[in-house]
């Protein structure tokens, strides 16, 4: 069989939720399967480590694929002329573009719906393109991947699609992930927050990710308690627009608000496994790959309550509304008072940590890869 995926998300040193997702299961695909000829589809000049096998064939289709514009030459004309070219039997697409012009079958994975629920969130010409296109992209796919249960209804009921056109393949967790020793613990915190216990939150600082609420809840909590505890934000300010700029420069505390930028997996370990608990309040997650993180590194989470996060949390996490942020705000507090209620997240979390793996999500997407290949 011949396998080509679009891999224009491994990029060095920036792997977030679409370049994980393809770098831990193309790795594992290729691996698994020496048998099939695998081609990655880049769209810049790449990086030899992400070419995984010697049954993978890397590919540079131009022009790079970082606007709208260029998402459609990318995909209808450079993609399906690969696609034809090297006589490709199926096309994996993990972050849900499809060719719409060619006739190879074809795989999505939609994470998710957030730019149907909250179409300002996202930029004007993303926006259209994406409220446009995925819904043709999900009734051309031959079958289609998603990451949670959630995504999988949302799927349906937003676009029509019936279920048993979708596969439901979590994600897992990376290799790297897992607890550290109090000494570890006592040099990272010395070396992000002087010492002093903090509060984590782990992704690029979206709107989505209910940063300004997160921001006040911290505010009134750090008022209320007096606590020396601090907030520390790893991500990217890719998305720092007015509003959140607004809420932090009002921030009574904000000197106690420490921002790292992208931090790489082994150091990002370490965060987890040093702090008080994750505060992950976002209001819209296909999954939320944080909080599988955390329980790896036996971090206790504090997680919004709505759509993906309580079915990947489930009994390791406390719940919040995240439209509150004084119910934000309780929620802090009940992670610094009550030691025995982070206790039993953690070693809930030990256990459920166990449910999500990459070669189980690898194995589920190569089977539905030799399922799309023999209809």
């Amino acid at each position: 069989m011949k396998i080509a995926i679009n891999t224009r998300f491994l990029l060095t040193n920036k792997l977030e939720g679409f370049g994980w997702f393809t770098h831990e299961v193309a790795k594992r695909l290729a691996n698994n399967h020496p048998e099939h000829e695998f081609f990655f589809f880049f769209d810049r000049k790449f990086d030899e480590k992400f070419v995984y096998e010697k049954n993978v064939t890397p590919i540079v289709i131009n022009p790079p694929a970082r606007h709208p514009f260029l998402y459609y030459i990318w995909f209808e004309i450079g993609v399906k002329r690969a696609l034809k070219k090297h006589d490709i039997d199926v096309f994996l697409s993990p972050d849900g573009y499809l060719s719409l012009s060619s006739d190879v079958k074809q795989i999505p994975v939609i994470h998710d719906l957030s730019f149907v629920h909250y179409p300002k969130d996202i930029p004007f010409w993303n926006r259209n393109y994406v409220n446009y296109f995925f819904p043709k992209f999900a009734k051309k796919a031959s079958k289609i991947l998603t990451v949670s249960e959630y995504s999988k209804q949302d799927l349906v009921q937003s676009f029509g699609i019936s279920e048993d056109k979708i596969q439901v393949a979590h994600n897992g967790i990376g290799e790297v992930f897992h607890p550290i020793s109090e000494q570890e613990k006592e040099e990272t915190r010395s070396k992000f927050t002087e010492g002093i216990p903090y509060f984590l939150f782990v992704s690029a600082l979206h709107p989505r990710k209910n940063v300004t609420n997160l921001f006040q809840a911290f505010d009134r909590f750090k008022t209320e308690t007096k606590s020396v505890v601090k907030l520390l934000m790893v991500g990217e300010k890719y998305w720092w627009n007015k509003e959140i700029k607004q809420v932090f420069d009002e921030m009574k505390h904000q000197s106690d608000v420490v921002f790292t930028g992208h931090i790489q997996s082994s150091e990002l370990n370490k965060l987890y496994g040093s702090g008080l608990a994750l505060t992950y309040v976002s209001y819209f997650e296909g999954f939320g790959i944080p909080l599988v993180e955390a329980m790896k590194c036996e971090l206790p989470i504090l997680s919004s309550e709505l759509t993906s996060l309580p079915e990947v949390g489930g009994d390791a996490a406390i719940y919040v509304n995240p439209f509150s942020v004084e119910d934000i705000k309780n929620g802090m507090k009940r992670i610094v008072k009550d030691d025995s209620l982070s206790q039993e997240l953690i070693e809930h979390g030990r256990e459920r940590a166990k449910q999500f793996s990459w070669d189980k999500t690898a194995e589920i997407v190569w089977n539905t890869i030799v399922e799309v290949h023999g209809s």
